[in-house]
């Protein structure tokens, strides 16, 4: 199997392991995603649906630009978890709807408003940590490694092109 599709498969079984971790935190261990946590889902996505049309192909080339592609959409998914990681921390402002304290309400009206408009998992609050890792932490970490799994496969094949 060339160097292109095997990095590929690889980063097809990881995606989908990711999901698959995901999902069963969510139906079977009960932890809800809150809306940056769906968000951060859909690099991994992104990546099995271009990942297995790479390797349904035979075209070396598209196996090497679906590696470039998949490194991209995964440092896009480190910045998302770091950002998520960052408004669990409160380094960062999180989005309105699933952050902040409903104490700057000044009547039953204004509360109801921000009730109705917020969503029903916090952005800002860990479901869960493992001595201070978050899932949006490690989401940050698998998604960077990834990239840099993706970003080595790449240059390793262009190394392997001049010999």
């Amino acid at each position: 199997m060339p160097p292109s599709r095997l990095a590929n498969a690889i980063l097809l079984l990881a995606s989908i392991l990711v999901v698959g971790i995901a999902l069963l935190s969510q139906y079977v261990g009960g932890l809800q995603p809150c809306e940056l946590c769906l968000y951060e889902r859909w690099p991994y996505y992104a990546v099995i649906v271009l990942t297995a049309l790479a390797l349904a192909s035979r075209a070396a080339s598209l196996n090497r630009i679906v590696l470039g592609l998949a490194a991209a959409i995964f440092i896009g998914g480190a910045a998302l978890g770091f950002y998520h990681t960052g408004v669990e921390r409160h380094w960062f402002e999180g989005p309105t709807a699933c952050t902040g304290d409903l104490a700057g309400a000044s009547s039953i009206e204004a509360l109801q408003r921000a009730l109705e408009g917020r969503q029903p998992v916090q952005c800002d609050v860990p479901q869960w940590s493992f001595h201070g890792i978050t899932l949006a932490g490690l989401d940050f970490a698998v998604s960077a490694a990834l990239a840099c799994f993706a970003l080595w496969a790449l240059g390793r094949r262009r190394a392997g092109d001049r010999r």
